[in-house]
Formats: structure tokens, sequence, C-alpha cells
């Protein structure tokens, strides 16, 4: 049953990379990324991003300046104090657009890879639909932990 649950989960995040989903509450976002930022164990969630051999993935070249800028406009938003977080969403929404356009990769890494991605894509949904300036704040602070989680896990 493992097997099936576990193949079921594997097609759903393949298919996810192009398809879109409701946005989550901040809390779901919270209590995804609290999943996601483990290493598993043998019980643990099968959404869980894995170390190859405790070492980092290696993600395409191709893929890497789109997670940076998206990395960079986050920072800057934060430093700068900005105050326009739609605007910020949609600049997300479009870094993370030509990242899945770019993307070339295949295999365990492609997989990992989804693990972070899948998160990362609904917490841009989340910050995207908000409507309070303070909720939106700590949404972007998830953000910031996003990218933080990716450089754990990818390199």
């Amino acid at each position: 049953m493992k097997k099936v649950i576990v193949l079921g989960m594997s097609l759903m995040l393949l298919w996810s990379c192009n398809n879109a989903e409701k946005p989550k509450t901040s809390e779901a976002i919270n209590e995804t990324q609290t999943a996601t930022h483990k290493e598993p164990h043998h019980n643990e969630s099968p959404d869980a991003i894995e170390l190859v051999n405790g070492e980092k993935w290696t993600v395409n070249e191709e893929m890497k300046p789109f997670v940076m800028k998206g990395e960079e406009l986050v920072n800057d938003y934060i430093q700068n104090n900005q105050s326009d977080y739609k605007v910020l969403a949609v600049q997300l929404k479009d870094q993370n657009t030509q990242l899945i356009r770019s993307c070339t990769m295949t295999g365990k890494s492609h997989d990992e890879l989804h693990k972070w991605l899948h998160p990362h894509l609904e917490i841009v949904k989340t910050l995207e639909s908000e409507t309070d300036e303070a909720k939106a704040n700590q949404i972007v602070l998830s953000l910031q932990k996003s990218y933080q989680d990716y450089h754990h896990y990818f390199n």
C-alpha cells in the first residue's frame, strides 16, 4: 500500500509542475514548510526533501538564474521595507514560470527539486491572493525561508 501511495504522490508532484492549485492559508504554508525542511527517516513523509548521500543536489545551470533572481527580489523587498507585496508576487510568479520553462532536469534530482518547488509555488500564490498587509509580510518571510531551504538542499 505504501508503494502505491508513494507512486501516486510522485506522479502528482510531476504533474503539478505545470498545473495550478488553490492557495493555502498561512498556517498550511508553515506546516508544509516544516514537513519540507526535514531530512526523512524511515517513517517520514515522502514529501520531505532528501539529500544525496548527505550532499546537495545539483540544479541545471540554466535554471539557477531564476531562483537567484526570485531570492534577490524577496531580500530586496525585506531590506528596503517595501510594501507592495502584490508587485512582488507578480515578479516571483514570473521568475517561477521561467524556472519551470527552463527545466531540463530528470531523475531523482528533478523529483527532489519538485519537493521544494511545489510548496514554494503555493507560498507565492498565497501572497498573490493575500489582502492583509501584516499577513503578507509573514508570507514574504516564509518565501525568504523557502529560498534558504533551497540552498540547504540544492546547489
